[in-house]
């Protein structure tokens, strides 16, 4: 409904010279007073006084990639609390961002938004007002709400949020420490100018992960116990440039990093695009990890793990004090990572692209009496999905758009509860500032995964996830596949035209731009070797 209100808005703008301003209010206005209005005749029915409202604790955690866990099988990470998180309810194992990209991801939690509707495809522009954060249906249900920590939509933007009761937030990146101390590098948006609380800027004293962490504990303590709550606390960490806890700092000092890196010649023999293989010497390669000569993929690696400790410490924390408020039978507790990393899979670090240690992400969901304990959940999901599945646990008013759907069904054990989906769409819009990686969109799938590059002259691809883990045997043009190849290229056709995804967001450029290589390091790629030929094939 919303598309064919700008449709006619923009109709009107032509005719009449609306301004820009005018239409957004216009568009705004109009978009909230549908909802106001579906959202009257979908409240949940009034619960029965001896029904107690579940509260909810969202964790999100910044790139923490899906293998990254002790219950997981990791050779050397330590994580006994999100261990035992999972042992208490269901680790969803097929849980993936439809964009991997800090600011993005988070918008689509937020909304329930594909990025191609939310339009939030980098990290330097906010979420427009027309759009409905899922904790402003939560109010609607009576709940009360606080948010703790990184905001990152907006760039410098940490002012207090609809949708929050209570916000606690920084700019940007923020910084590990408030004296910078332990850092290798200053990352793009790093920030030292403390933390905004409701409104008032106080300073960061310590650590950002404990101090989160004691903001939000000493929240559950003093707030208002009559009323069923909402509690997002939103990690800096991991994100780079890794800054461990002064406490963890070396634990895993000489651990060998467990990815292996294929080299240049196993790439070019998987059939990679030319992209991939050139981007492994840039900014986002393991050759010239961002532009440090001499980077290490290993020390880097220990370090992002040293740096998980005080996350899993974190989770911990909230879990023991919502246990001594009495409040363990009555809140569901949900994990997360906002996208993954890569360290030297497919030559590669950082995120954005569509590969396993990049789009998948640890999900832990417990709930004590309503999720059975122990589950290891198949099912392929989104952070599309985590509103709907939100506001259908804890009774609130659904959004009346989203591309999400809800999986709590599956989780509570519903008889006959069917999987949420077969395929999830997956989108990268090429940024600026980091010209390494194109335009991409995908099919992510229980076995199967394409992949398609926009705007470039270079292949696709196709992987067999059951046996081809790593993803480095492109069978793009397997002869075998080629039916395959077809049907998954509607499919993606499919989920991008049912969603309204027929358009590229375009957003004015922001922030430095990273577009260089080191002259000793891998060269350049070459074109595929079967766009080589004399003559065009015979039809």
């Amino acid at each position: 409904m919303q598309s064919n209100l700008v449709f006619v808005l923009e109709f009107f703008a032509r005719r009449f010279s609306w301004s820009a301003t005018v239409i957004a209010f216009a568009v705004w206005g109009f978009s909230q007073s549908i909802l106001v209005a579906q959202n009257a005749v979908s409240l949940p029915q009034s619960k029965s006084p001896s029904v107690t409202p579940l509260n909810v604790v969202f964790v999100l955690c910044d790139d923490h990639r899906y293998d990254c866990l002790g219950i997981e099988g990791h050779p050397f990470l330590e994580t006994p609390h999100l261990d035992q998180l999972a042992r208490d309810g269901a680790i969803m194992s097929k849980a993936y961002v439809t964009t991997s990209l800090c600011s993005p991801s988070r918008a689509s939690i937020l909304t329930g938004l594909y990025a191609h509707n939310h339009r939030v495809v980098d990290n330097y522009h906010p979420v427009e007002p027309s759009l409905v954060f899922f904790p402003q249906q939560m109010q609607q249900a009576g709940y009360e709400t606080a948010f703790f920590g990184k905001w990152h939509m907006g760039g410098d933007v940490d002012d207090p949020q609809r949708g929050f009761d209570h916000w606690m937030a920084f700019k940007g990146q923020g910084t590990y420490w408030p004296d910078g101390h332990g850092t290798t590098r200053e990352v793009p948006q790093t920030t030292y100018d403390g933390f905004n609380l409701n409104g008032r800027r106080v300073p960061q004293k310590g650590y950002i992960t404990d101090e989160l962490t004691q903001y939000a504990v000493e929240w559950l303590r003093s707030r208002d116990a009559a009323k069923p709550f909402f509690m997002y606390v939103s990690h800096k960490a991991v994100h780079a440039d890794f800054v461990p806890a002064d406490r963890h700092r070396g634990r895993y000092d000489g651990k060998k990093l467990p990815i292996s890196i294929p080299s240049v010649e196993q790439m070019d023999r998987g059939n990679l695009p030319m992209w991939v293989r050139n981007q492994r010497n840039s900014r986002h390669g393991a050759d010239f990890g961002y532009n440090l000569d001499g980077f290490s993929p290993e020390v880097y690696y220990r370090r992002y793990c040293e740096s998980l400790l005080a996350v899993d410490d974190s989770v911990g924390r909230l879990r023991e004090t919502i246990d001594e408020l009495g409040l363990s039978r009555q809140t569901l507790f949900i994990y997360m990572g906002d996208n993954g990393f890569q360290f030297g899979d497919h030559g590669l670090i950082d995120k954005r692209t569509a590969y396993e240690a990049s789009a998948r992400v640890p999900l832990i969901v417990a709930a004590e009496g309503v999720v059975p304990a122990g589950q290891r959940v198949e099912q392929l999901v989104g952070n599309i999905d985590i509103a709907p599945t939100i506001l259908e646990a804890t009774g609130s008013p659904s959004l009346v758009d989203a591309d999400g759907v809800s999986f709590w069904g599956r989780l509570r054990g519903d008889a006959g509860q069917p999987s949420t989906r077969e395929t999830l769409l997956y989108e990268y819009y090429w940024e600026r500032n980091y010209p390494h990686t194109p335009t991409l969109h995908a099919v992510l799938g229980q076995r199967w995964k394409y992949i398609r590059c926009h705007g470039l002259w270079d292949r696709d691809e196709l992987y067999d996830l059951e046996a081809d883990p790593q993803e480095l045997n492109n069978l793009i043009d397997d002869p075998r596949q080629q039916q395959r190849v077809g049907e998954l290229n509607q499919v993606l056709w499919d989920l991008l035209f049912k969603s309204d995804g027929h358009e590229i967001p375009l957003l004015e450029d922001r922030g430095p731009t990273f577009p260089w290589r080191h002259p000793d390091e891998a060269p350049q790629a070459a074109f595929p070797s079967e766009y080589f030929r004399k003559s065009e094939p015979v039809k």
